[in-house]
């Protein structure tokens, strides 16, 4: 007999046996496409060993049907003992299928969700608290800064010595970002492998004697000049105005880096620097445009302008530095402060310009206290850049208007003219419109947009609502309400 025709249309044995035995799988003429099939089942004894596990067939898996894939096959032994049958399952995976179902898995997993939430969460609350914290301390420094100085002034006259003074104190920048790096890093680098690494902002080649030269001269002369016309500026004006004026070198950033770096042109900066001079204007004018107070206005927006060309000048030069390349430059600056400058206090000293009896009588607790608040002053603008938002950075510094008001009005007794205060209202505003995003616009308009679907959202609710409470009066009273199409 041939057992490859049969009348009812079963072509081998082994299809009659998967038809008896109801295989799921099975359709006629299933042994001429095994070489497509998942599954290979065969009668086995029960003390014999299975042919199929030694056949060594790759058997692609239905679910996978048309995908091939060079991975080793996955075999899965079902052993029905008491009908001798011996079922072997040969599975073929995708590798990309795996990993592409294993991230499907991840991404659907809610577990997951909640936990990047959660972290995000968290990050975003740590950076929030530490701006807080950044903010008071910026704007606490700058203030301590400014009080001390004009406390200083009742006895001793050198504002340049004391700039001096406080510029050396910028060679321990360094050291103390080193010592943080220290405690806080878990790869510690020597200290000649972070200089090197940190001594990239002058290039390539590192710390050269021309590079020194070059790039530390220009700027450690800005900074003495505005520290300097700062503190001149203090012996002709209260700490507030001084304090209001320096706050429109976010104005002068702008208008120079529209000008010299061709940054983007934003309207609301053009109207936030017209506000700073119109502040300015309006604080010369609050004394009359004469005498002290219109000398010290100068000097204010003196120190605010060549702190301004300071930033767009390294920004073109140097462009943005990191926490330790920054470190490393101001106690560059500080050393050249030390080498090159200390000539100038010398003959301003032996010219009578700024004398003083003896080092003895110098006001060593003052001048430390400016000098440390001023270090602490730069080294939390920078560290607060890494820890949370340059902006609430930004905000700590205005904050210091405010603060050097409270002092004055509590403890000098100042009375401020209601010309000064409209002027530092005005220039304070004009700092803060300066803090903008350059998408101000369109985020404003969203948030609008979020705003009135909202409300509609809600005025949808209270009709249903009302509409469902009337119903169910109606139904109440026996009545019924037909809506109207």
């Amino acid at each position: 007999m041939d057992v490859n025709a049969a009348s009812n249309g079963v072509s081998t044995i082994e299809d009659r046996i998967l038809r008896i035995t109801g295989y799921y799988g099975y359709y006629p003429g299933y042994s001429s496409h095994q070489s497509k099939s998942q599954f290979s089942v065969t009668r086995c004894g029960p003390s014999t060993s299975c042919p199929a596990a030694h056949s060594g067939r790759n058997l692609p898996s239905p679910a996978s049907a048309g995908l091939e894939a060079n991975v080793p096959d996955v075999g899965e032994v079902q052993n029905q003992g008491s009908q001798g049958i011996c079922g072997h399952r040969v599975e073929r995976y995708s590798r990309s299928g795996e990993e592409a179902s294993e991230n499907r898995t991840e991404n659907l997993n809610p577990d997951n969700n909640v936990k990047t939430r959660c972290q995000s969460c968290t990050s975003a609350f740590f950076k929030i608290f530490w701006g807080f914290l950044i903010i008071l301390s910026v704007s606490s420094s700058w203030v301590g800064t400014t009080q001390i100085v004009k406390v200083t002034y009742k006895n001793f006259h050198c504002p340049f010595f004391m700039t001096w003074f406080s510029t050396n104190w910028n060679i321990m920048f360094f050291p103390v970002y080193y010592s943080g790096h220290l405690a806080t890093a878990q790869e510690k680098q020597t200290l000649i492998k972070k200089i090197r690494e940190c001594s990239r902002i002058f290039g390539e080649e590192g710390l050269t004697l021309r590079l020194f030269l070059k790039r530390t001269a220009p700027f450690s002369i800005l900074w003495t000049l505005t520290n300097y016309l700062y503190l001149l500026a203090l012996k002709k004006l209260t700490a507030t105005d001084v304090s209001a004026l320096f706050c429109c070198n976010k104005a002068f950033v702008f208008l120079l880096s529209w000008i010299v770096l061709k940054d983007k042109f934003m309207g609301v900066r053009i109207v936030a620097a017209i506000m700073a001079i119109t502040g300015i204007v309006m604080m010369a004018y609050a004394d009359g445009f004469h005498g002290d107070s219109i000398i010290g206005v100068a000097l204010a927006v003196g120190s605010a302008s060549t702190s301004a060309l300071y930033k767009v000048l390294f920004k073109m030069f140097l462009g943005s530095a990191n926490f330790g390349e920054a470190a490393y430059f101001i106690s560059a600056l500080g050393f050249f402060n030390l080498i090159f400058i200390s000539s100038a206090p010398v003959i301003l000293y032996f010219t009578k310009v700024e004398y003083w009896s003896s080092f003895a009588a110098l006001p060593w607790g003052y001048l430390c206290g400016v000098a440390g608040l001023w270090l602490a002053f730069n080294i939390l603008v920078n560290v607060g850049v890494v820890l949370t938002y340059p902006l609430l950075i930004s905000i700590g510094t205005v904050l210091s208007v405010p603060g050097n008001a409270a002092v004055d009005l509590l403890k000098h007794e100042v009375i401020f003219s209601v010309v000064r205060l409209a002027a530092t209202t005005i220039i304070c505003i004009g700092f803060l419109l300066m803090l903008l995003p350059e998408e101000w616009d369109e985020i404003t308009l969203r948030f609008i947009n979020r705003l009135k679907e909202k409300k509609n959202e809600e005025q949808t609710e209270d009709v249903t609502e009302s509409s469902v409470h009337i119903r169910s009066r109606s139904r109440a009273n026996g009545t019924v309400s037909i809506p109207l199409a």
